[in-house]
């Protein structure tokens, strides 16, 4: 699995994502805060954090006995351009099937 297949399969969780979501929101927070606010059990948040800290998108900061996560800016921003770079690629596509489908609809009128 290469490094961007990492990266789209540690964000395609809804989970990781839900914690994504309360990281940016809210700045750093351990394993045990972010259970309190998800529906699974802080060790199931810690493996989530564990993926998500392999593909660079936290990084931890020991706080004490536990570790503080934070969102890594620099590699979210890549993360965020290539999401965005992917979404102007699905939308040139559907403009281009779009433009097929409305010229196949004019050919079987034209036919009619």
């Amino acid at each position: 699995m290469t490094p961007d297949d990492q990266l789209w399969s540690a964000i395609g969780d809804p989970t990781r994502r839900h914690m994504l979501d309360l990281l940016l929101a809210d700045g750093a927070h351990t394993a045990t805060t972010l259970s309190q606010q998800l529906p699974v059990t802080r060790q199931a948040v810690a493996k989530h954090l564990g993926v998500l800290d392999r593909v660079g998108l936290v990084r931890a900061v020991a706080a004490g006995r536990e570790k503080r996560y934070q969102i890594d800016d620099a590699q979210f921003a890549r993360a965020v351009a290539q999401l965005t770079s992917v979404g102007s690629a699905w939308d040139a596509r559907l403009r281009r099937i779009r433009r097929l489908a409305e010229a196949i609809e004019r050919g079987a009128s034209q036919d009619a």
